[in-house]
């Protein structure tokens, strides 16, 4: 996994970088479930944040920042590969929850 402050990828705007966690291998009535028919994580760590959306002429901070476990949308962002990791860049308002 990439650290933090070694991912090449700088978010713009209200933009952020998130690691889908990987879920454990799910095995229902003993038949084995395909990568192909689990349904897509809906949480991930945050990996980058921009510096913020620009509203009436001002910056508005973040809420998340890097490290930070969320929820997202089923079908929110954009899946990208980088650094052979595959990540989602979405906007802050597509994030749910913070974990805790």
């Amino acid at each position: 996994m990439a650290s933090k402050n070694a991912l090449k990828v700088a978010p713009l705007a209200d933009r952020v970088v998130v690691k889908p966690l990987e879920e454990t291998e799910q095995m229902r009535g003993g038949l084995y479930i395909p990568d192909t028919a689990k349904e897509k994580p809906q949480q991930g760590e945050v990996m980058a944040v921009g510096p913020g959306r620009v509203e009436d002429g001002k910056r508005v901070p973040m809420e998340v920042k890097a490290g930070d476990k969320v929820l997202y949308g089923k079908y929110s962002g954009t899946e990208v590969t980088i650094e052979g990791d595959q990540m989602l860049i979405l906007r802050e308002s597509d994030i749910l929850a913070v974990v805790n």
